[in-house]
């Protein structure tokens, strides 16, 4: 072969090889180097963060404090002394870890306004994973620390005093509490496929909820799926099953005043037509009447 046409075919098979190599580099995903350890922003963190420098200031305010975290200090403080030792974490020789009150604070702020991770983070000088992390540890905690003493399972007194209370303001005899659903808009899990799509076409979890007279909590079940309608949700919930099967302890029928003739008569809960008609449980009639 004459050595031009070698020269040239030469040539081609370099141009051929670079342009398959741009071809591919440019499918490849580009790599995510990691430059830092820690970031030089957030290493400022005890002498710029928010926890160390405005909440500290804004303890000296109990206008503002309250503002800030939708709670005074003494019940911050109160409740850090209740789930600091579930939520401390222990110093490593690689780096000094987050205080569980700043852990607290972190939670608390996120829950007072909503505001995204990332806003709460370049805030306090923590990485956005850290504050995911720490909003689910922190929640969780003060939950396990405080379930027992601000929401425990309603006894047969506990049920009376409820039923109490709706005669007393709402002239409801035997009434122990009112039922209701709400949709928690989220984000789908990945692969959840229509288990979380609403009838609103938002996803969501499901809070189901019994209030006394008063509006207070007294039951919660939360973690149903957004395609279930509250029916569905309180069959699939634990308080639904202790409603079936009768373990609620709620109180013995008792004879309501002007209705002897009636005979003793169960406590109930009520909630909206979205809901069965049980035993213990009144539903309006369906339907629209005059």
């Amino acid at each position: 072969m004459d050595a031009g046409v070698v020269a040239r075919v030469s040539r081609v098979t370099r141009v051929c090889a670079r342009l398959h190599l741009v071809y591919t580099l440019s499918r490849m995903r580009p790599c995510s180097v990691r430059r830092f350890w820690v970031h030089p922003i957030l290493r400022k963190r005890l002498q710029r963060g928010e926890y160390h420098l405005l909440v500290q200031e804004l303890r000296l305010d109990d206008r503002l404090f309250q503002r800030y975290f939708r709670m005074s200090k003494e019940v911050f403080d109160e409740l850090l002394g209740k789930v600091g030792p579930l939520i401390t974490k222990v110093d490593t020789h690689l780096r000094m870890s987050i205080g569980p009150a700043e852990r607290l604070a972190i939670c608390l702020r996120y829950l007072a306004t909503g505001d995204s991770y990332a806003t709460i983070a370049f805030s306090y000088r923590v990485g956005r994973s850290t504050v995911a992390v720490i909003v689910k540890e922190v929640a969780g905690a003060i939950w396990t620390a405080l379930v027992e003493e601000c929401m425990p399972v309603p006894q047969v007194e506990d049920w009376r005093a409820i039923a109490a209370g709706f005669q007393e303001r709402w002239e409801f005899p035997n009434c122990v509490g009112a039922i209701d659903g709400k949709h928690v808009v989220i984000q789908a899990p990945a692969n959840a496929g229509s288990l979380y799509f609403n009838y609103k076409s938002t996803h969501s979890l499901v809070l189901l909820a019994v209030v006394d007279a008063e509006y207070l909590f007294r039951v919660v079940d939360v973690g149903g799926f957004g395609r279930s309608s509250d029916s569905g949700s309180l069959r699939n919930s634990a308080f639904g099953e202790s409603l079936r099967d009768g373990s609620l302890q709620l109180p013995p029928d008792t004879v309501i005043a002007g209705s002897e003739r009636r005979g003793p008569l169960p406590h109930v809960f009520v909630g909206d037509e979205a809901f069965p008609l049980l035993d213990n449980l009144l539903r309006p009639f369906p339907g629209r009447h005059p």
